[in-house]
């Protein structure tokens, strides 16, 4: 499956074998550097006593924008285009890597290193795309967005162990000083297998269309 979308990167996937309906989301993918540092930092946490927890593998981190999930195939090329729309006016900039923290208030259940540095510019491309996809009849988040990157996930049955040892853990451990760029949006692929999620780019967006 390829799309004529001026400025759009495909990678080169076989149409003939996706199937009617494929699980899609809207990422900024990582560079290495960034990954490997993330990597550390989870070796790190999990050193003082989060072991427990679901960690995503690090080539698995990502800047999620807008998750799609299960998608008519044939939708693709229309999202695309909308995307690449969405983007073309927007200016490549820059993040750092940020704090540690947590979603579930007193009972976590994610954990997160957040970003900092050009939030507005990234909340504005992440709205360009979320106006754009809703427009293509994906409904909005609920939730406000805000730009993070997820570490691990906390198992049901070790949640009231959780409760205790991942504050004290993140107070302990400070997040690596790294820049994430923000030049390109990409569509991604995700399948799921035993073993977890695999990810799979399907195409890329240039900020400002180049």
């Amino acid at each position: 499956m390829t799309s004529s979308s001026a400025g759009t990167q495909c990678a080169c996937w076989d149409s003939a074998s996706v199937p009617e309906t494929i699980r899609l989301f809207l990422a900024v993918e990582l560079p290495g550097e960034v990954l490997e540092a993330l990597a550390h930092l989870q070796h790190e946490l999990q050193r003082r006593g989060l072991e427990k927890l679901r960690w995503v593998r690090p080539e698995g981190i990502h800047l999620t924008l807008k998750f799609l999930g299960s998608t008519l195939a044939e939708k693709v090329p229309a999202i695309e285009d909308a995307v690449t729309e969405a983007v073309i006016n927007a200016a490549p900039h820059e993040l750092m890597l940020g704090n540690l923290g947590t979603f579930g208030g007193s009972r976590p259940r994610v954990l997160w290193v957040d970003l900092k540095g050009e939030v507005d510019a990234v909340r504005r491309v992440q709205e360009k795309v979320e106006s754009a996809l809703n427009d293509l009849g994906f409904e909005r988040e609920e939730r406000g967005w805000s730009p993070h990157l997820t570490l691990a996930r906390v198992r049901p049955e070790t949640a009231r162990e959780a409760t205790g040892s991942i504050p004290h853990a993140i107070s302990k451990v400070k997040g690596p000083a790294r820049v994430v760029p923000i030049h390109e949006v990409s569509l991604m692929r995700s399948v799921l297998q035993p073993s977890g999620a695999v990810y799979e780019r399907i195409a890329a967006f240039p900020l400002g269309g180049r």
